[in-house]
């Protein structure tokens, strides 16, 4: 079964990244973003290699994130993000293929232990199934 596994993360923690400090993410250094993603990179290394890695990807920042709805008029309102007041958006995702929810489950609790600097809001990692084409689960 296809699994969608999504890290959340703030505008705060990608200016923390770039060195603004905020009262919810402290700086980054430049050997923290190391870590992290030589962190990440291993998860999808053993994933590629025990073939349950479908795809993954980083995100960009939530400022640069659109919204669309239609209007009562018809038309496209467009508005800076998916969740105005909290400014959550997903900082990556994993497309996993795996044997059960439980295997998909510590995959994500590996996720979520990534290394970040002390004080650093630990975010969710969120698991949804993917339906296939016929509509099940």
């Amino acid at each position: 079964m296809k699994y969608l596994v999504m890290v959340q993360g703030t505008q705060a923690d990608y200016e923390a990244m770039r060195g603004r400090a905020s009262a919810d993410s402290p700086v980054w250094s430049e050997e923290d973003i190391k870590t992290m993603f030589a962190y990440m990179g291993a998860i999808n290394d053993d994933l590629s290699e025990s073939g349950e890695l479908v795809d993954a990807q980083g995100l960009a920042e939530p400022a640069q994130t659109r919204h669309v709805t239609l209007g009562d008029d018809g038309k496209a309102v467009i508005t800076d993000g998916p969740y105005g007041e909290t400014k959550e958006l997903l900082a990556g995702y994993w497309v996993l293929e795996c044997e059960s929810l439980e295997r998909v489950t510590e995959i994500a609790d590996r996720v979520s232990r990534c290394p970040q600097p002390a004080g650093a809001p630990r975010h969710p990692v969120v698991i949804r199934p993917i339906m296939d084409g016929s509509g099940d689960l």
